[in-house]
């Protein structure tokens, strides 16, 4: 084949409709799919695609996008957050395992600027790979899930200095580095930073008010590629320039809607970036070298492994399994490494035979990964095996008149009110993601476990409870935290979140106080529009009330209908007739009050 686009699209599009499937139900991932889509199709086996490196320049594009959306996803707030383990334990293990394998590179006969690269190019592990494995184990919500997701955060930072420091080391190793480069790079870079953050919002606020999402799209492919081809003509990383602009664009009102149109392309391109990584991979090399090539993939494999290990124990403070965990989803290689070294190759850092070697070890970890994370879990001692604790223990001393079962945005809102008030208040909430960010921000009376667990709620003190606060997310999981109180504390009042009309129903026939989540919020928002049409204000708070107590004496009529649909549909329907009626005694000494066409 002579990698014509139409050929190419054909065949990327077929890895995606035959491989990514058959190799995710195997469990091994989209990525995996594409890589030995590549090497099946490559110039090494089937040669169907005879010159990879059209591809590959390409398909980089798909790399500088994934940078744009990373810079897009990292906010200050987040950061702070999470500074510890991003920037402390995700700091010492790229420096560790990039010290160490920077060692042995330069004891197989490496110069130190090349085994540096080759280095800290290996100690970067796969974002994809890595939390699409925590995702299909549900495991991102962990303690070594999180740590994982903090490490790879710090590794996707650390690769976009690497990559803009890769040209000038090729430059130092063949003519001297010269600091008018350097100036250069930098000044560079900060004029995209301060013209990036005075000019970019106001160019999407602008193309917004044409109303056109092609021109958006075209918009954004623009700022993408226009960063990524200034930063490449200082002889830095494109990848440099993307990743910029998306933190410049961070914060601003249009990043949803920039992720959203970038992330299709991102998608594709990344498939066929992996497939020509795949295609480049010599599997004669392979087969010749078997046992260096093996050598390399164990090493690796056991150098980061080993350095996990330790960081998830101290300063991780994970226990033995979950540090087991943590280093067999990151001690493999990464996507990152594949650019970095195929920017060390321009810049002639790394001749062709070892980017080959490279490339064939950091593809083969990726391939490892999925089972060798497998094993781990099953050969792990059970006395280590059940890492998730049941309930937090909660101090016997505090005497809260208020349990809040969830707390999500609903819930969240009344503990705020609450503790304005003073008054305590005990909080319990299944996810313990959520648990840990609210403790890191301050709130202490919350607890991880599972609220519709009598166990549970007796060591929380419910016997002395007085008001019960339902905001669970789940409808089921809500009717059953209001069964179980009912009837283990019926001298309690219950106040529960209700999802809709019939989730209400359900909750006051349990004896609980329904309050729909979203109809306050509704109704406030129609007394609004009422004033901003021109109705006076005094007027249209009277008309939101007055329909207030209609709906509410509405939906105690229709719950006792709730088993008789036939019932129920009838008297949906002549309410709908009350309704349009409601206002129309008073319509004729208030029509002057009212907006046009309100009559």
């Amino acid at each position: 084949m002579d990698s014509g686009g139409l050929e190419l699209a054909l065949v990327f599009l077929l890895a995606a409709v035959l491989a990514v499937p058959l190799f995710k139900r195997f469990g091994l991932g989209a990525i995996l799919a594409y890589l030995a889509t590549g090497v099946l199709l490559g110039p090494h086996e089937l040669a169907l695609v005879r010159d990879p490196d059209r591809v590959l320049a390409a398909s980089e594009i798909g790399v500088v996008m994934l940078l744009f959306v990373i810079g897009l996803e990292l906010s200050l707030p987040r950061l702070k957050v999470m500074r510890k383990p991003i920037f402390l334990v995700g700091g010492l293990q790229v420096l560790l395992c990039g010290l160490a394998l920077g060692a042995l590179a330069m004891l197989v006969g490496l110069g130190w600027k090349a085994a540096l690269v080759v280095g800290l190019g290996l100690a970067l592990s796969s974002t994809a790979v890595g939390l699409q494995l925590l995702a299909e184990r549900k495991e991102l919500a962990t303690e070594h899930g999180r740590l994982a997701f903090a490490i790879l955060l710090f590794q996707d930072l650390a690769a976009i200095p690497l990559l803009a420091a890769i040209p000038l080391l090729g430059k130092a190793k063949t003519v001297g580095l010269e600091w008018t480069e350097v100036a250069r790079a930098v000044a560079l870079i900060a004029a995209l930073i301060f013209g990036g953050r005075y000019l970019l919002r106001h160019l999407f606020r602008v193309i917004a008010r044409t109303d056109l999402p092609e021109v958006f799209t075209g918009a954004a492919l623009l700022v993408v590629l226009g960063s990524a081809w200034l930063m490449q003509a200082a002889g830095l990383s494109a990848g440099l320039g993307a990743f910029l602009a998306g933190v410049l664009l961070a914060e601003s009102e249009y990043r949803h809607e920039l992720e959203a149109q970038i992330r299709p392309f991102e998608g594709l391109l990344l498939g066929l970036f992996f497939m020509a990584v795949g295609m480049g991979i010599d599997v004669q090399r392979i087969l010749t070298e078997p046992l260096l090539i093996a050598a390399g993939v164990a090493t690796l494999l056991a150098v980061k492994s080993l350095l996990l290990f330790a960081l998830g124990l101290r300063p991780g403070r994970l226990d033995a399994r979950g540090a087991c965990l943590l280093a067999a989803v990151l001690a493999l290689g990464g996507e990152f490494a594949f650019v970095v070294f195929g920017e060390a190759g321009r810049a002639r850092l790394l001749d062709a035979a070892t980017l080959d070697r490279l490339t064939a070890i950091v593809g083969l970890s990726m391939a490892l990964t999925p089972l060798l994370l497998m094993l781990a879990s099953k050969l792990l001692p059970d006395r280590l095996a059940a890492e998730a604790r049941e309930y937090d223990a909660i101090p016997q001393d505090r005497h809260p008149q208020v349990l809040i079962a969830g707390f999500g945005r609903f819930g969240q809102i009344v503990a705020r009110l609450l503790r304005a008030q003073g008054i305590a208040f005990i909080a319990i909430d299944p996810d313990i993601e959520q648990v840990n960010l609210s403790r890191q921000i301050g709130t202490d009376q919350i607890y991880y476990g599972d609220p519709t667990r009598l166990a549970l709620l007796r060591s929380a003190g419910a016997a002395r409870i007085r008001i019960f606060v339902v905001a669970i997310n789940g409808v089921e999981a809500s009717l059953r935290m209001v069964r179980l109180v009912r009837k283990n504390y019926p001298q309690a009042r219950v106040f529960a979140r209700a999802r809709d009309r019939r989730h209400a129903w359900q909750l006051i026939d349990l004896g609980a106080e329904a309050l729909r989540e979203t109809f306050c919020s509704s109704l406030e928002i129609g007394r609004e529009v009422l004033v901003a049409l021109g109705m006076q204000r005094e007027l249209a708070e009277d008309r939101a009330r007055r329909f207030r107590e209609w709906d509410e004496s509405l939906l105690e009529q229709q719950r006792l209908l709730q088993d008789d649909e036939d019932a129920l549909l009838q008297a949906t329907r002549d309410a709908r007739l009350e309704l349009d009626g409601l206002f129309n005694a008073d319509a004729g000494s208030t029509r002057g009050d009212a907006p046009p066409g309100a009559a």
